[in-house]
């Protein structure tokens, strides 16, 4: 068979690590050209020397910052045809009433703004480029009910959501299709920071999920590849949920 996103040019958010990284791996694998955005230097050149990619360093809190990467991804490959936008922080666990203000500041500049000002930026590059395309926003399952435990953090993913539902009904007259993956227990660096915080939280949280066991990076990262591919044509405006049966 063809590869999945045999020439594509994808720009992936949060590219140096966890599901950005093997994303990132996954696309190129697929025959995507990708360009790698994070905040870590160093972490982005090891991946992208390993997928013989590019990158760019990119601050989610910095409208111009994020701007410039899907820019740079234009300049470098001609063209923009998708974009993954898995970059996000996470937040210290506990209830909202013991979140400080910078900190819901930070979830606020990073997981909204500043998938709001890619998914802007995005559109404009599809739009002058391909004409046509996919964007795939990561979210989380935390993001679909109650989440004390992350409370700032499931806020702006719902935000995300929302912002991923009416960008599908915006622009999919013009092509442009818009969807999210909501990830579970995934083996993450946020989720192993949780559970040093919180010991315990990894099993707690496998032992609600059907499938028994936490997922990997690379098992969510094929959830969007398929978003982001032509075989997905017909798919637009979904949370598609990406966790083990958890929130059945």
């Amino acid at each position: 068979m063809d590869k999945l996103l045999a020439g594509k040019v994808i720009l992936v958010t949060g590219a140096g690590r966890g599901i950005g990284a093997a994303a990132a791996r996954l696309f190129a694998a697929e025959g995507a050209k990708v360009m790698l955005a994070a905040r870590t230097e160093e972490q982005l050149a090891l991946v992208a020397k390993e997928i013989d990619g590019e990158y760019v360093v990119c601050d989610l809190a910095d409208p111009d910052s994020v701007t410039a990467a899907v820019e740079r991804t234009v300049s470098t490959y001609g063209r923009l045809d998708g974009a993954f936008n898995n970059g996000a922080t996470g937040q210290e666990p506990g209830p909202m009433d013991g979140l400080p203000i910078d900190a819901l500041d930070q979830q606020y500049a990073v997981n909204f703004r500043g998938l709001w000002v890619a998914m802007a930026a995005e559109v404009a590059a599809i739009r002058a480029g391909a004409g046509h395309g996919s964007i795939v926003n990561t979210s989380s399952v935390g993001s679909l009910g109650a989440n004390p435990q992350l409370p700032g953090y499931g806020a702006m993913k719902r935000a995300g959501n929302s912002l991923t539902e009416s960008a599908a009904k915006t622009y999919g007259p013009e092509g442009i299709r818009v969807n999210a993956i909501a990830p579970g227990a995934t083996l993450t660096e946020m989720l192993q920071d949780w559970d040093t915080a919180q010991p315990g939280t990894i099993d707690f949280i496998v032992g609600q999920v059907p499938l028994q066991r936490a997922a990997q990076p690379a098992e969510v990262a094929e959830a969007a590849a398929w978003l982001l591919s032509d075989r997905s044509s017909y798919v637009t405006g979904v949370v598609l949920s990406v966790d083990g049966g958890l929130s059945v």
